[in-house]
């Protein structure tokens, strides 16, 4: 790494750990996973759990979810450990095939465990206690890992992206932007709502490509990680002001559409936005990242974030069942959330913290995911 102005500039070739990639990927799943224990509410019918969330009826709320909705920062790290990956697999000889192989195996083994494991018990409990809304409670539980389901997609297209990268450099992003752009035009203005889904390849691959230019962002001065920020956040408010995106970066009840499902042009405006942010805050958190108990709690969320991610829903589901066992039926939810509800948020966390526990000191032992440093799967 090299010194440039007051940010640390990462050299690919000398063998240093990028704490800030560590952190940045790390906190992206920890945040999702609080998100997910924190806001969301069950609501208990006939037919079982259905979600909803505090959004839908906090007025202002979805502000946070500008910041909060880390899934356009995550991509665009994991771009960039690919890229880096690549080139360091190129010293070693080993040909694309292996290394996506590679890759798509130690992602998609413990998932697939995982979702195997929960449709079987589903399987199991529906046959011997006849409940048929088991499962629900199973695509609620596994419904998380729709995001490794994308990324597994971005891996194996690494062969065409890395030669488009190599090719027409900058170029890719803008094709992708606008083709994600038009395909919001063809669902919005003229009734296509099945293209939509196209968006789930160009904005998340837009956001994955970007990460090849990592590298190039953070040379820059600081006054363009500035006008980065700036231009993200103008066209988010831009977007959502204009009255055809909601306002809210993740699917909220009640809303005529969700920017997330499938994505829209506005999480370009976001990753723009969250890119700009994470350069300007790079230098106070590097300096935070070079001491000891940073340092260590770094290290310490990064062996734990995966297994976290995968198995905070189970903890969740393990949570909500003991509730059901203290309180002798499903525990309700009050909605409108009132105060009340609100001072029941660090409880909601520990509670599902506690259950997963278990599952994290079985399997974080050994990383889920094999590599060194940010060169991992993820």
């Amino acid at each position: 790494m090299i010194e440039h102005g007051a940010k640390t500039v990462p050299r690919a070739g000398d063998g240093r750990r990028d704490r800030y990639v560590d952190w940045l990927r790390a906190i992206s799943l920890t945040v999702v996973v609080l998100w997910h224990w924190a806001f969301t509410i069950l609501r208990w019918g006939a037919d079982g759990p259905s979600p909803t969330s505090p959004l839908g009826f906090t007025s202002g709320l979805w502000i946070l979810t500008w910041l909060f909705q880390v899934l356009p920062i995550f991509f665009y790290v994991g771009g960039y450990v690919h890229l880096l990956s690549w080139n360091r697999a190129c010293e070693r000889g080993i040909g694309i095939g292996s290394f996506v192989w590679r890759r798509i195996r130690s992602l998609s083994i413990p998932t697939l465990a995982l979702a195997g494991a929960w449709v079987a018990v589903g399987g199991i409990v529906r046959w011997v206690f006849e409940i048929d809304w088991i499962d629900r409670v199973v695509l609620l539980v596994l419904s998380p890992l729709w995001f490794i389901g994308v990324y597994l997609m971005l891996i194996a297209l690494l062969p065409v992206m890395l030669w488009l990268h190599r090719r027409f450099d900058v170029l890719v992003l803008i094709w992708l932007g606008g083709a994600a752009l038009t395909v919001d035009v063809l669902r919005l203005r003229y009734g296509y709502e099945a293209a939509g889904w196209l968006n789930m390849v160009l904005v998340w691959g837009l956001a994955h490509q970007a990460g090849f230019f990592y590298e190039r962002m953070v040379a820059l001065p600081r006054r363009l990680d500035v006008a980065t920020l700036w231009t993200g956040l103008f066209a988010l408010f831009g977007l959502v002001y204009s009255g055809i995106y909601p306002g809210s970066m993740v699917g909220v009840p009640g809303d005529k559409l969700s920017n997330m499902a499938p994505p829209t042009f506005v999480i370009v405006a976001l990753l723009i936005f969250q890119i700009g942010l994470v350069e300007v805050v790079r230098p106070f958190m590097e300096r935070l990242l070079e001491r000891s108990g940073w340092q260590r709690a770094n290290e310490t969320i990064n062996r734990f974030a995966l297994p976290l991610f995968l198995f905070h829903t189970t903890g969740m589901a393990v949570w909500v069942g003991l509730a059901w066992l203290v309180s002798g039926g499903p525990p309700g939810a009050r909605i409108p959330p009132d105060l009340f509800w609100w001072l029941e948020r660090p409880l909601a966390v520990v509670g599902p913290l506690l259950c997963t526990l278990p599952f994290l000191l079985v399997f974080g032992r050994r990383r889920v995911l094999t590599g060194n440093g940010s060169g991992n799967a993820l």
